[in-house]
């Protein structure tokens, strides 16, 4: 399941076992699939090892990056907001740098405000 992209999370996120890793992994994933459309969403799954996408992509409402966050918590037994941003955080960074520059510019302009710090980049989206 994605052993090099499984070992930079567990790595960078500090997870004790490769279990936690792996279970970070697969919530994070599920509810952020849902949030892409179209070319992104293909090409973000395709760029994401077999196996660590479990079922079906739903689409779901677009969230902001807090709500977002905040539906990683509502998947995942005993998560606080804050943990829930650490694993966010931890596995979006370790996927944005498989993703490629420009896939990743793609996804992120696809996404509401937020979303760039969830992929350790800085958010310099100009408001209005």
């Amino acid at each position: 399941m994605g052993g090099d992209l499984l070992a930079a999370v567990r790595t960078s996120g500090r997870y004790r076992t490769v279990a936690e890793a792996e279970r970070a992994v697969q919530h994070v994933l599920a509810a952020f699939a849902g949030q892409l459309t179209g070319e992104e969403r293909r090409a973000f799954l395709k760029s994401v090892p077999p196996g660590l996408i479990a079922g079906r992509i739903r689409d779901e409402r677009r969230r902001t990056a807090c709500e977002f966050v905040d539906s990683v918590a509502a998947r995942t037994e005993g998560a606080t907001h804050a943990t829930a941003r650490w694993d966010a955080s931890t596995v979006l960074t370790a996927i944005g740098g498989h993703l490629g520059e420009e896939l990743l510019q793609r996804v992120l302009a696809q996404l509401p405000k937020g979303y760039a710090l969830l992929f350790g980049r800085a958010d310099l989206t100009p408001t209005a």
